[in-house]
């Protein structure tokens, strides 16, 4: 799965960085504040994906005396950085270049350059994101998009697909923005367009905090493992009950495992180790992102 977002942040960084570039050149020559918006918005796309790339390198360091299990929510940590970026930065700068441009409104100039740029960014931007939607698609299937979002617990692939589509999106904004402003010779389509890619940003920005907030402060794994392996647990005969059963993702492909257990009360304490042992091992084997197993004996009740 790392090697499929390293992937999908390399396409994207490499069409930001050289769409940034022209995006400023043609704000430069033709004075458009929408023009000036997408520059900006792809300038914090570029440094977004560094952070993620970043939080990759970070999170694939080993465990250590420090960090015991691991710094797999380094990702996390990033890509809620990355959110707030987003809306700080991007979508706070766009909303202010467009107000301004309302406010002081001045002749956009020969909007050819403008023209050139936004279509080959939505070539480009186009891409990226379908590239994104692929990897995206691959790792979590064809349950719908919105579904595959809420139970991904890897953000890297989604934070790329909506960074993607937000640029799309802007992009045709800015298309409309820039077309309205060629053909009624006013100025103000030209800020409204900035003012509506500063809000389609903060409305992106806010998803992915909230998509990367349960993550960051801790999200148990997904119903299916956790059904998974309660009845694992529940198929051992040596087994009566189980009373707690939690997990905790520690990054996407590492979750912790801690289960209580009632075993029969005839079962000696090396039987009991044996079971234990065996769990570990089949667990382990049944859900490979399960890396660290604690099970717990103790007197569940009988409620």
């Amino acid at each position: 799965m790392a090697g499929s977002s390293k992937l999908v942040i390399y396409a994207a960084l490499a069409g930001n960085t050289l769409i940034a570039i022209t995006k400023f050149i043609a704000a430069g020559v033709t004075g458009s504040s929408a023009m000036l918006s997408e520059g900006i918005h792809s300038s914090v796309d570029t440094l977004n994906q560094a952070l993620l790339l970043l939080g990759l390198r970070q999170a694939s360091r080993p465990p250590d005396a420090t960090f015991p299990f691991g710094r797999g929510k380094e990702i996390y940590f990033y890509s809620f950085v990355v959110a707030i970026l987003i809306f700080g930065v991007g979508a706070g700068v766009s909303a202010y270049e467009g107000i301004e441009r309302l406010t002081n409104p001045h002749p956009v100039g020969d909007p050819t350059l403008n023209y050139l740029v936004l279509a080959l960014s939505i070539v480009f931007e186009g891409a990226a994101w379908w590239l994104a939607l692929r990897e995206f698609t691959k790792t979590y299937g064809r349950r719908g998009l919105l579904r595959s979002i809420s139970r991904s617990k890897n953000p890297i692939l989604f934070v790329v697909l909506f960074e993607d589509s937000a640029a799309l999106l802007g992009l045709l904004v800015a298309l409309i923005g820039v077309s309205l402003a060629h053909l009624t010779g006013d100025s103000t389509w030209d800020g409204i367009a900035a003012i509506v890619i500063g809000g389609i940003l903060a409305s992106t920005a806010i998803w992915l905090a909230y998509e990367t907030h349960g993550l960051l402060i801790g999200e148990g794994a997904n119903a299916t493992i956790t059904a998974g392996v309660r009845g694992m647990v529940l198929a051992e005969p040596a087994i009566q009950r189980i009373g707690e059963l939690a997990t905790l993702h520690m990054g996407p492909d590492y979750i912790l495992l801690t289960v209580s257990v009632d075993f029969v009360n005839s079962l000696s304490a090396a039987d009991a180790e044996k079971v234990t042992a065996r769990l570990d091992e089949s667990i382990k084997a049944a859900f490979p992102r399960i890396k660290r197993v604690f099970i717990e004996i103790q007197d569940c009740g009988t409620g």
